[in-house]
């Protein structure tokens, strides 16, 4: 097999995704990018664990509501860590290890506890449950999510702080991200799916 002819042949395709990459990551459209980005992978995430769900009988369908739900927090959770890391970069620059352990304990510290938070809150919300559920919904379940947070997002965000530019902060958030939206479902949802008031 001669790869330069197939090099040649996938040149123009690498070339055109570049552009688009450079595009959809660019400042005017990053936004736009890390909330598609959020709203994507969470229900992507929401639908594997439904899926998991049927094939154990724990479930008997695909629940749109619920995913829609999940949908939703994408839609909240994105803008936040766009932000977040901007606001981040800004009152923490630079990357000499002193910086980054300060950045990865203020990111455990503050970002973990509102994403959590806003998950959990906005899906029970949407479940038109009350405030009073809202806060037993976190109490209950958000201790489960911080600490396995904990055991991952510390040596991720090292990486995260210390290699990338802030414009792909996010991209690999939601990358990392994507398996914890695979347990937050589980841990939500539970066995039984959604359940209404």
């Amino acid at each position: 097999m001669n790869f330069g002819s197939v090099r040649v042949a996938f040149h123009p395709i690498v070339k055109t995704w570049a552009a688009r990459g450079r595009i959809l990551f660019s400042r005017k459209y990053l936004l736009y990018t890390n909330v598609g980005i959020a709203v994507t992978l969470s229900t992507t995430g929401d639908f594997i664990n439904q899926r998991f769900q049927i094939t154990k009988k724990e479930i008997d369908s695909l629940d749109i509501l619920r995913s829609r739900d999940v949908a939703i927090t994408g839609l909240f959770i994105g803008p936040f860590c766009h932000y977040w890391y901007l606001f981040l970069d800004w009152w923490i620059p630079g990357r000499c290890y002193r910086l980054l352990a300060k950045k990865v304990i203020v990111d455990q510290l503050v970002c973990s506890p509102v994403v959590i938070g806003l998950f959990l809150g906005i899906t029970t919300l949407l479940e038109k449950k009350s405030l009073t559920a809202v806060k037993e919904e976190f109490l209950e379940k958000g201790g489960k999510l911080y600490v396995a947070e904990l055991a991952v997002w510390p040596p991720a965000q090292l990486f995260n702080f210390y290699f990338l530019p802030t414009h792909y902060r996010v991209l690999f958030d939601n990358a990392i991200s994507f398996l914890f939206d695979i347990y937050f479902s589980r841990i939500k949802y539970g066995k039984n799916g959604r359940v209404e008031s």
